[in-house]
């Protein structure tokens, strides 16, 4: 089965962009632990992060990257992270295949993105990696091109629970 068909037609030019951004682009550089890939996909100026920390109590959601720079050494340090784990089966396969985001609402200028992970990843010594959260990107088309202004990440999936 091939999961890194993105699921939005060029036909819906913004959807398929953003799907393409926060979703092909990231797994990519995020695999290749190079920001570069991706920087130009924020708005730095204005980009905000609030870490949910898989809770519910959104009393307990903190305002943990509150620049761009904090959250692009936690991306790096997690990228770097995962690279030094051995895996039973294609990473980048598995991260498309546990990765959904067919939830963007399209405002005019603006966008909401529901980002959600929720599967299993074979390590190569047996166990598990379970990765199941959810993350709330913004995005606002600057200049004609679309960019990450913030999210509130690492919430849980589903929410309520």
């Amino acid at each position: 089965m091939i999961y890194d068909k993105n699921p939005f037609p060029e036909g819906d030019p913004d959807r398929h962009f953003l799907w393409e951004m926060l979703v092909r682009r990231d797994i990519d550089a995020f695999l290749a632990q190079d920001w570069s890939m991706v920087e130009d996909d924020f708005a730095a100026d204005r980009f905000f992060g609030m870490h949910a920390h898989f809770l519910n109590d959104a009393d307990s959601w903190r305002l943990q990257f509150p620049r761009l720079e904090i959250y692009r050494d936690e991306w790096l340090r997690q990228a770097a992270e995962t690279a030094k784990t051995e895996y039973a089966e294609p990473l980048r396969d598995a991260l498309f295949r546990i990765t959904n985001m067919r939830d963007i609402d399209v405002d005019g200028d603006r966008a909401v993105l529901h980002k959600k992970f929720n599967g299993t990843v074979l390590r190569a010594d047996g166990t598990v990696d379970r990765l199941n959260w959810q993350t709330l990107y913004f995005c606002a088309r600057l200049d004609g091109r679309w960019k990450i202004t913030g999210f509130v990440g690492y919430m849980p999936h589903p929410l309520g629970r």
